[in-house]
């Protein structure tokens, strides 16, 4: 499975933006779709998840009410919806794909149990 991400770019602080990550084939069998991010000079941290069979999720308490993650199952894509954006949300941002299936569980933060990742778009946010 190969991962297209794209949507970055530039915006003020309170503003929007929304993220899109495509696979290249389908991805029925793909248990999670997750988001994580990269500051410079931090570590890639998890954002969001999404159980691909039944859409169940999970988001990081930093983000959770203002970022919002989807699917368009006929089009094998995630959407990562990004509202309320912070300064401190600037990021290289990454989809990735892991067959853990249980959001709900640490297990599917982890970006050790991704095993395909997308080349990541980056996201500026100005204050």
């Amino acid at each position: 499975v190969q991962l297209q991400a794209s949507g970055g770019g530039l915006v003020q602080a309170g503003g929007s933006l929304k993220l899109s990550c495509a696979a290249s084939a389908s991805i029925s069998s793909i248990g999670t779709m997750g988001w994580f991010r990269q500051a410079p000079g931090k570590e890639r941290d998890f954002v969001a998840a999404l159980r691909w069979s039944g859409g169940s999720t999970n988001y990081a308490d930093s983000v959770k009410g203002r970022f919002t993650v989807s699917r368009d199952v006929p089009r094998n894509t995630v959407y990562l919806q990004m509202n309320s954006l912070k300064p401190e949300d600037t990021a290289v941002y990454y989809c990735a794909t892991t067959l853990w299936d249980d959001v709900s569980c640490t297990v599917a933060t982890l970006r050790g149990m991704y095993t395909h990742w997308g080349q990541g778009t980056l996201v500026t946010v100005s204050s």
